[in-house]
């Protein structure tokens, strides 16, 4: 029982200091509104101007627990994350649950992905799209390979 209880203590603090060191790529993240206004755009502050507050691009996906064409780019934006490591963020919005910043964002129909370039406006785009169209958005408008 001791050595189970070490043991997953050894995980936990191993997995974290991965994570730290960014030597394990980290996947999607989940936001709120409150880590949206901190972490994304704070719309409350600043209503008529697009301010980032990134610091690297990042895609953000307003999807639905029921939705299907969402659970089916779900994959893709995961692994994704997973590839580009420290490159861009991609964050998650159950539009269920955040419906201030679904409304705020006038999302109407899900998947909606919102492509943030590090200093220019973001675009929007809804529907599916295909791993390969995610990555080759990534590479040219929001990296600039």
């Amino acid at each position: 029982m001791r050595f189970r209880m070490r043991l997953r203590f050894l995980v936990i603090v191993l997995m974290t200091f991965l994570m730290s060191t960014g030597l394990m790529a980290q996947g999607t993240i989940q936001l709120d509104k409150k880590g949206f206004l901190e972490s994304v755009v704070n719309y409350e502050e600043n209503a008529n101007e697009w301010v980032y507050l990134g610091d690297r691009p990042s895609i953000i996906d307003f999807y639905a627990d029921w939705c299907r064409p969402c659970r089916i780019i779900s994959p893709y934006l995961e692994e994704l994350a997973k590839e580009y490591g420290d490159e861009i963020y991609i964050y998650k919005i159950d539009v269920d649950k955040e419906q201030d910043l679904a409304r705020a964002f006038g999302i109407q129909s899900i998947p909606t992905l919102l492509f943030v370039p590090q200093k220019e406006n973001p675009q929007i785009h809804s529907g599916m799209m295909s791993k390969e169209d995610l990555r080759t958005v990534i590479d040219e408008l929001l990296l600039k390979k």
